[in-house]
Order: C-alpha cells, then structure tokens, then sequence
C-alpha cells in the first residue's frame, strides 16, 4: 500500500469525525432541552387518588439473635479483612488499630498502649458490648464520628455476628451470649 493509499484513509477517517462531532453540535443547537414548566398532561387513574406507602425496610435483626447462630469459623475467614490493621494474639502488638484480644465486653479503649482518636476516648470506659460491637462494625463513622478507623464497615449483619462470635472466642474465658 502506497503512502498516497495511507493518507486518504486517514483523512476519510478524520473527516468521518470531524462530520459526527459537527453534526452533534447542530443537534443541540437545533433540540433544546428546556424543563417543561408543568406536566403537559395529566394521566387520570381509576379509584382516584390513593396514597402509596413507599415499602419500608425490613427491621433488622437484634444482634442477640444473630448471636444465636454465629458461626466463629466463618467470623475468623471474615476477619481477613481487618487482620491488615489489626493483631489478636493474646499480648500482641498494635498495628494501625489496636490488638483485639478480649476486646467484648472490654472497656472501648481497652488498650493502653495505643493512641485512640477522642471518639473512642470519649467512650473509654464504656464496654464493648454485642449491641456496640455490631453497630460500630456496620458503621464505624456513624458509631464514633471522627473515629481514625477508616473502614467503610459491613453491611450484612450475619457477618457482623460471624466476626463478634469470632473475636468472642479471643480471650482466656469469652463471655456469655447475649439473652
């Protein structure tokens, strides 16, 4: 293929574009798209008007509930995700959050040696119960506003059980269950 054969498919192919763009702004040109001021008619429907109630959510489940049913083994795969900013061996080290061995029903700065945000410090002497645990896992921003945990938190409150039942199992005697 000869140079002069290169140079007209590339001004066919540059002309091609330069007729599409052209042609989208003659368009918009031609076809405003104003907001209409009100509806242009309205569409009567049998019975008249009846309020629709917009379906509400399920309630969720208490956590002493889900607690019934958690499963520590599937808390321990979850738990991978916070394993990158957290320790739980019985005397480890903090990492970017503090280690969370015994941490249910602990105090909520349970760990002495690790700078907490004042979110939590605020918190320090309340315990880290099911009920905090579950709500600070679905939103730790929501939980404690200005926290520096800067996981987004979960969703699926089965998974959250699965993770307080694993972290339940972390210490020498876990407390009770949840009635």
């Amino acid at each position: 293929m000869s140079s002069l054969e290169m140079n007209k498919i590339g001004a066919a192919v540059l002309t091609a574009g330069v007729i599409a763009m052209t042609s989208g702004f003659v368009a918009e040109l031609l076809f405003q798209k104003e907001p209409l001021a009100e509806h242009a008619f309205m569409i009567e429907i049998e019975g008249g008007t009846q309020e629709t109630s917009v379906a509400e959510a399920p309630a969720e489940v208490p956590i002493s509930v889900l607690m019934a049913s958690a499963d520590a083994a599937a808390g321990e795969k979850s738990f991978r995700k916070c394993s990158a900013c957290h320790t739980v061996e019985n005397g480890g080290n903090n990492k970017v959050g503090p280690n969370l061995w015994n941490v249910v029903m602990g105090p909520h700065a349970h760990q002495a040696s690790f700078n907490y945000s004042s979110a939590l410090t605020d918190l320090a002497e309340e315990p880290w119960t099911y009920e905090a645990l579950d709500a600070f896992l679905k939103s730790p921003k929501e939980y404690a506003p200005g926290t520096k945990m800067s996981f987004a938190g979960l969703r699926k409150a089965d998974e959250r059980a699965d993770i307080i039942a694993y972290l339940r199992s972390l210490s020498d005697s876990p407390v009770p269950l949840p009635e």
